[in-house]
C-alpha cells in the first residue's frame, strides 16, 4: 500500500494550484505524473516571494514528485506529443479555461477516441452548468461568491479572505477523489469516464452548514472571529502570555471545563445546562471565561485544560510551527532520499506515509526522457519540443 498508484500514468495539463494539487496527490500515491506546461512555464513558478528551490512556494508545494515537459499545444509538435501521452495515460487532469483544451483538439470526445480507458478530469471554475460556466475562476472570487468572505473575520469588520487557498486546494482534493472513484469503476467496466470538480462547488461545500442554517431558519452567518455560532465557549481566550484556543463541544466537557477553571457557579446554573442554552447566553459566559483564563499563562492553562479533558491548543504562527514537537513527529514536512524538503500527503497506510518525492519538474532533464518513453523519434517533433537542433543533441 505504500505506493498504491505505482502502475498508473497521469498527464497533467494544469497551472496555478487546484489542478496541480490533484496531480501531486496522485503522484504522492505513486503515479507517474507528467506535468505539461506552456512554453513560458506554469505561472505559479513566479508567484513569489517567498521562494523555495528557486520557484514560488505555491508551485513548490503543489508539484513535487512529477516529471515535466513544456509543450506549445498550438503547434503540431506539441499536439503530437500530447496525443501520444494521452494514448498511453490512465488519467488526464486539465485545468485550462472552460473548453480551451477541446478547442485545441483534446476534449473528452477526442481523448476517449484515442484511449477508451482514459479517466478525463477537468478542474472547472463555476462548473458544467449555469450562466457563469464559461468564466475563469480564482480563489478570492470563489471565496467572495461562495460566501466565505461574508462570515470570516472579526465581528463588525470588513470581509476577510481565509488565510490559505482553501477553495483551490479543496477542489484539487475533490477532483483526486473523483479520479480514484473513476479508476475503481474502470476496474469493473474496462472503460474510462469524465470527472469534473469546480471551484464554486467547493466553496459552496465549505459553506454547507451555513447554507443549511439560512435555508432552515433564515440564520445568515456573520463574522465571529474565532467563535462558532452553535457552540459556547468556543474561540480564543486571553492569558498573561498570549491567546489559547478552547472548544467546549458538549455538556460533559462544559462541566469539566468549569471545574478546571473554578467556575462552579456556571456549571450549576440551569440557564447554561445545554448547548443551545449556552449559545443564548454567549456574552455572559464568555466574559466570565475571559476573566478566569487571564490569570494563567498559555502553558499553564493548556496543561490544566488538557488534564481535565478539555480541548485546547496554543495559537502558533508558521515560524513557531517549524520548531513544534508534534509537527516534527507528524512527518508532514518531510525530506526525500536526497534531503529535499516537501509537504507530505496527510494519509497513512498501515501506519506509514507514501514514499513520495520532493523533486520538482525539471524540463531540461525530464523532456528527453519523456519523449524517449513515448518512442517519439521524429526529428521535427523532437526539435519542436526540445528547441534544439538535431546535431546538438547527437553531438
Amino acid at each position: 500500500m505504500n505506493r498504491p498508484l505505482r502502475d498508473l500514468r497521469v498527464v497533467e495539463v494544469c497551472q496555478n494550484l487546484a489542478g496541480p494539487l490533484c496531480g501531486k496527490i496522485l503522484a504522492d500515491m505513486g503515479a507517474d505524473v507528467i506535468k505539461v506546461e506552456p512554453p513560458e512555464g506554469d505561472a505559479a513558478r513566479s508567484w513569489a516571494p517567498p521562494f523555495h528551490a528557486g520557484v514560488g512556494t505555491i508551485f513548490a508545494y503543489a508539484n513535487t514528485g512529477k516529471r515535466g515537459i513544456r509543450l506549445d499545444l498550438r503547434s503540431d509538435a506539441g499536439m503530437a506529443v500530447l496525443r501520444r501521452l494521452v494514448e498511453r495515460a490512465d488519467v488526464l487532469v486539465e485545468s485550462l479555461r472552460p473548453g480551451a483544451l477541446a478547442r485545441l483538439g483534446m476534449g473528452w470526445e477526442a481523448a476517449r477516441t484515442l484511449n477508451d480507458r482514459l479517466v478525463y478530469a477537468s478542474v472547472l471554475a463555476y462548473g458544467e452548468e449555469g450562466p457563469l460556466r464559461e468564466l475563469p475562476g480564482y480563489e478570492p472570487l470563489m471565496q467572495a461568491h461562495g460566501g466565505l468572505l461574508s462570515y470570516t473575520g472579526e465581528k463588525g469588520g470588513t470581509p476577510v479572505r481565509v488565510g490559505t487557498s482553501v477553495v483551490d486546494m479543496g477542489t484539487g482534493m475533490w477532483t483526486a477523489i473523483g479520479v480514484l472513484a473513476a479508476l475503481r469503476e474502470r476496474d469493473a467496466t474496462g472503460h474510462g469516464s469524465r470527472v469534473s470538480g469546480a471551484l464554486f462547488d467547493t466553496a459552496l461545500t465549505w459553506s454547507g452548514y451555513h447554507l443549511l442554517g439560512a435555508l432552515s431558519e433564515g440564520a445568515v452567518a456573520t463574522p465571529m472571529g474565532t467563535e462558532l455560532p452553535m457552540i459556547v465557549p468556543y474561540g480564543t481566550f486571553p492569558t498573561r502570555t498570549g491567546p489559547v484556543m478552547i472548544s467546549v463541544g458538549n455538556d460533559r466537557i462544559f462541566q469539566r471545563f468549569c471545574e478546571a477553571l473554578g467556575l462552579d457557579d456556571l456549571a450549576s446554573d440551569p440557564r447554561f445546562a445545554h448547548g443551545p442554552d449556552r449559545v443564548a447566553h454567549r456574552d455572559e459566559i464568555n466574559a466570565r471565561v475571559r476573566e478566569a483564563t487571564a490569570a494563567f499563562t498559555v502553558d499553564d492553562l493548556i496543561e490544566r485544560l488538557r488534564d481535565a479533558g478539555v480541548p485546547a491548543a496554543p495559537v502558533k504562527d508558521v515560524g513557531e510551527l517549524l520548531d513544534d514537537d508534534q509537527l516534527r513527529a507528524s512527518g508532514m514536512m518531510a525530506e526525500d532520499a536526497e534531503g529535499r524538503p516537501y509537504g507530505a500527503l496527510p494519509l497513512r497506510w498501515d501506519g506509514a506515509r507514501p514514499e513520495a518525492s520532493g523533486r520538482l519538474p525539471d524540463h531540461d532533464t525530464d523532456a528527453v526522457g519523456i519523449l524517449d518513453d513515448l518512442g517519439i523519434v521524429d526529428d521535427d517533433v523532437r526539435d519542436g519540443v526540445l528547441g534544439e537542433p538535431r546535431e546538438d543533441r547527437d553531438g
